[in-house]
């Protein structure tokens, strides 16, 4: 018998860090992570710990590439009804290229639809949007109304993160090396969000992690969170994230909470003891 949402499909690029859903198809538009001496494409295959460790030595230009409307086009599939998730466009092109995707699709097929969503995040703060289009899909509503309440929802999540190390944000040109130097040297964790435009918006510098949990928790109060939702990705670092959920349950012993590992492109930012944190806001 045919699954009955067969005719959906929500498709993410690989910064939400899904390569299956449970209940709806899904597919993955991979972003890439390129040196001058290696291609990392975030994919399923992906090798994650010799990516973290290569990157970890390697002292030339690193940076990354986001999936072209060829590549978009091909997670598509063949389905009538698409929901698309892209990384924030504060970010990267990614959002722009499913876009094009979108136009090439829709004029092919006129008789279907394709509806893209500027995440203006990453990580667990994507994977939370296509959580609850999988739920909106399964409650049986339609596709213009599940576009409508995908973006009422969006206003009520948000991105929170935890960095150990800046030294991948330097190789890319994003800061300077000299910064990322010291702050590695003096065990500074750079606490941060992703801003209402998108873009990574630090707010602490704290020494050690356990001070870095103690200003996440501090600053997903202020930003709204009342336990609700949490997706909580980490980079090689399941105690810290294990830690901040024992946190958050002290608080909010009803919150939602699941723990996974960082895939290629989110542990290319995060790196090596780095934590993302999407959530629910009131």
């Amino acid at each position: 018998m045919e699954n009955k949402y067969n005719s959906f499909r929500i498709v993410a690029d690989s910064a939400a860090d899904l390569f299956t859903l449970n209940n709806v198809p899904f597919s993955s538009a991979p972003l890439k992570i390129i040196t001058d001496e290696k291609e990392f494409c975030d994919n399923k295959d992906i090798n994650i710990a010799e990516m973290v460790d290569y990157l970890k030595t390697y002292k030339g230009k690193s940076t990354s590439s986001c999936p072209n409307p060829d590549e978009w086009l091909k997670a598509f599939g063949n389905s009538k009804y698409i929901f698309a998730v892209a990384i924030t466009s504060g970010l990267s092109g990614s959002f722009n290229a499913a876009m094009a995707a979108k136009e090439i699709y829709e004029t092919e097929h006129p008789d279907r639809r394709v509806f893209v969503i500027d995440s203006l995040s990453a990580g667990p703060g994507e994977a939370i949007l296509v959580e609850k289009l999988e739920e909106l899909i399964l409650s049986g509503k339609d596709f213009d109304t599940i576009s409508k309440e995908i973006i009422k929802y969006q206003e009520k999540t948000g991105l929170i993160f935890i960095l150990q190390s800046l030294t991948n944000f330097a190789n890319n040109g994003r800061i300077s090396p000299a910064v990322a130097k010291i702050a590695g040297l003096l065990g500074i964790c750079i606490v941060g969000k992703a801003s209402d435009q998108g873009t990574l918006q630090p707010l602490d510098k704290c020494r050690g992690l356990r001070k870095s949990i103690d200003t996440i928790l501090e600053n997903l109060i202020a930003n709204g969170f009342n336990g609700g939702k949490i997706r909580i990705a980490h980079c090689f670092n399941e105690s810290g994230a294990n830690e901040l959920k024992t946190k958050i349950l002290e608080k909010f012993n009803t919150a939602n909470i699941k723990i996974y590992s960082t895939q290629g492109l989110c542990s290319f930012y995060a790196e090596k003891g780095g934590i993302l944190i999407g959530y629910e806001t009131v």
